[in-house]
């Protein structure tokens, strides 16, 4: 079936095509939610949230761009949601006003695999850890990402250089450890 057919039988509320939407989808929606959330249970939460939301405001998918991005929007914003609902993920969930020196756009002479520059990145304090998931690998701007979280702009932009900062601090530490990396390449 293809992406329009399946929508039009999603607004009718068909449960086959509902639930083929949820495959095509589903697990790369959970990788996303696991990277704003602290473990696969509260991502699998966010995962049901989102496809609630992404079913019940399907009909409001204009075509205009990919259904996946569609769906990926609804997901960062269920798992913003759900972190600053719940109160384990608030007591993390502090950005602080801060003034830095610029970051050095230098970077580590190490290539490393994506699962570890994942690892790496949930290692980050949670503030950090969000940030980083919007601006550098979701692509939101310092604005959009404020808006999301209600913090300044300024706020979004220290918090991400920090974060930054401190992967390139990691990443460094851990290059002149090849052994502390599997997956070193």
């Amino acid at each position: 079936m293809n992406i329009q057919a399946l929508i039009t039988e999603c607004i009718k509320n068909k449960r086959s095509a509902q639930q083929q939407l949820y495959n095509a989808y589903a697990d790369t929606m959970l990788t996303v939610c696991y990277r704003y959330t602290r473990n696969i249970h509260d991502a699998e939460d966010v995962l049901q949230i989102g496809f609630v939301k992404v079913f019940k405001n399907i009909a409001q998918f204009n075509n205009q761009g990919e259904l996946g991005a569609w769906i990926r929007r609804i997901m960062v914003n269920s798992s913003l949601d759900y972190i600053k609902k719940h109160s384990r993920y608030n007591k993390e969930l502090v950005f602080e006003e801060i003034n830095l020196h610029q970051v050095s756009t230098d970077n580590p002479d190490v290539k490393l695999l994506a699962q570890d520059i994942i690892e790496l990145i949930r290692e980050l304090p949670f503030g950090y850890q969000t940030i980083f998931n919007l601006i550098g690998v979701e692509g939101y701007s310092h604005a959009e990402a404020a808006q999301m979280l209600n913090i300044s702009e300024q706020t979004s932009r220290s918090q991400y250089s920090r974060a930054r900062a401190s992967l390139i601090k990691q990443i460094q530490q851990r290059s002149s450890k090849p052994e502390n990396f599997k997956n070193y390449v």
